[in-house]
């Protein structure tokens, strides 16, 4: 698992928020449901973004936006258009005023907005993520990034579309996939422009050596890895394989399977059912003992600690 399936993986990753929405000008939604990220693909008309405190942006029919929870931002026909709608945690909806919004805005299977027929459609994948492996990238991200339609295109947005108004059996997990696939393409595509401040270690990847390396220290983590058994399996020298790990992911080899090691550790803690034992074998310690001391030497807590603290967030 590398950091784009782990960002999708995690026990509150699973099951985003998907919804079209369909409204008709003027109208405008203060965002303040702090969704650690949200995609937004406009298919038709289209949305001005307005971070707090940022300057405003437009993003037309064709265009994706992803936003990344770095406070309230209002979504709208035109930066004037004072707010009527406000989303707040748990995806309740309310009116400026606090009257909540149940069944009014409601025209449809997945549908919602203030016209049937209006000119502006979004389809929006709020996701609730909080895992370590993941929380590397959405740190590389700015609060708002938007592909534009003459950039970037993906047969997924138009087969979301259809499929977003179904209610066929297992319909539900057929989002969710698509969804997922969707964003995961675009962050791929964001990542890859040089503008975009990916992480050391996923500009890494494009490497025949280095990525094979990490490749195999994010597949297989539970393996007992050595520089000398690594550089074996990706056919150099140890001493070329860790001069050239270190230049590119920022570390040694040795020191970027600990710390994956112990964020694999932290997701895996915050389910329900998991053991530190079991937890510790799975990603490579001999015990829930040897995992306890480097958990607590890097986190200043020990696994049942964090496991606890975060079953109970």
């Amino acid at each position: 698992m590398d950091a784009l399936a782990g960002l999708l993986d995690g026990p509150r990753a699973r099951g985003a928020f998907l919804l079209r929405c369909v409204m008709e000008p003027p109208w405008s939604m203060h965002i303040k449901d702090e969704a650690p990220l949200c995609l937004t693909a406009v298919t038709s008309g289209h949305v001005w973004v307005v971070p707090e405190g940022g300057e405003p942006r437009r993003v037309d029919a064709g265009d994706i936006v992803v936003t990344r929870w770095d406070g309230p931002y209002v979504f709208g026909d035109d930066p004037s258009t004072p707010p009527q709608i406000v989303i707040h945690p748990g995806q309740v909806c309310t009116t400026s005023e606090g009257v909540e919004l149940v069944d009014e805005l409601a025209i449809g299977t997945r549908t919602w907005g203030n016209s049937a027929h209006g000119s502006t459609m979004m389809l929006i994948g709020a996701y609730q993520l909080d895992g370590e492996i993941g929380r590397s990238l959405l740190r590389a991200l700015p609060p708002v990034v938007i592909l534009r339609a003459e950039e970037w295109s993906s047969p997924l947005v138009p087969l979301l579309a259809e499929e977003i108004v179904k209610d066929d059996p297992g319909q539900e997990a057929v989002l969710d996939r698509l969804l997922d696939l969707l964003l995961i393409s675009v962050l791929r595509t964001w990542f890859a422009r040089p503008e975009a401040d990916a992480p050391a270690w996923y500009r890494a990847h494009a490497d025949p050596v280095v990525g094979r390396a990490l490749r195999l220290l994010q597949h297989n983590p539970a393996y007992q890895w050595t520089v000398a058994s690594l550089a074996a399996k990706t056919g150099v020298s140890r001493a070329a394989l860790a001069r050239r790990f270190t230049d590119l992911v920022g570390e040694p080899p040795m020191s970027f399977l600990t710390g994956w090691r112990l964020a694999m550790a932290a997701d895996l803690l915050r389910e329900p059912e998991a053991t530190v034992g079991a937890v510790a074998h799975q990603v490579g310690y001999s015990g829930p003992f040897a995992l306890s001391t480097a958990f607590k030497r890097v986190r200043g807590v020990s696994p049942k600690q964090y496991r606890e603290r975060a079953l109970t967030s």
